[in-house]
């Protein structure tokens, strides 16, 4: 399959809204956050970057003993209590590997299938700039698939609403794939959400 694809892993926040530490919580006999980056390597990642924050030291040792340092690489969002995911984001893609592609992952959605990642790849348009997003009845949901020449503009974007206001401005490059993949909406915000996480993939 063409391509060199990257994944990036946001995981720099305080967890809030859950009451517990997101990125250690158990499941699947592992942590949310292994459960993420494997996720990614095994949908053809060559490497992950992870940006960390909170309590980054903790997940850093057990990405450390769980992972090569070849393939899983971490960064720090120092700021992380008052600066926003673009920041996390900015900072990731300044450490990221050289590839063609990458892969953006909050890692609280730890469930995302293998063949998501695959069917982001097999639909990227390699010939041109492009950002592909997989769609749940239409929706456009994580992880999006970017090509690595958007990596400068997002560096630079400055811009209102985040994220979202970057892709707005680049909507002529926006490719959409149907996927049936619940892990695609499992995102581990409340506890009710990982308990529900919990039950299906346990």
């Amino acid at each position: 399959m063409r391509g060199n694809v990257s994944g990036l892993v946001l995981a720099a926040g305080l967890s809030s809204r859950m009451g517990d530490y997101k990125p250690l919580m158990p499941l699947r006999g592992k942590t949310v956050i292994e459960n993420t980056v494997d996720s990614l390597l095994q949908g053809g990642a060559s490497e992950v970057t992870v940006v960390l924050g909170f309590r980054g030291k903790e997940v850093e040792r057990l990405l450390r003993r769980c992972y090569p340092e070849d393939r899983v690489r971490v960064t720090y969002n120092r700021a992380y209590a008052t600066t926003d995911m673009l920041c996390s984001i900015k900072l990731g893609l300044s450490n990221l590997p050289d590839c063609e592609a990458f892969f953006l992952l909050p890692g609280d959605m730890p469930v995302v299938s293998r063949e998501t990642f695959f069917s982001l790849r097999c639909a990227m348009p390699w010939d041109r700039p492009s950002i592909v997003f997989p769609t749940l009845s239409g929706y456009r949901k994580h992880p999006p698939l970017v090509d690595v020449r958007f990596v400068d503009a997002i560096k630079s974007y400055t811009g209102p609403n985040g994220l979202r206001g970057f892709w707005r401005l680049h909507e002529d490059a926006v490719v959409t794939v149907p996927v049936d993949d619940r892990g695609c909406r499992c995102d581990l915000d409340t506890f009710d959400q990982y308990s529900d996480c919990v039950r299906l993939y346990q």
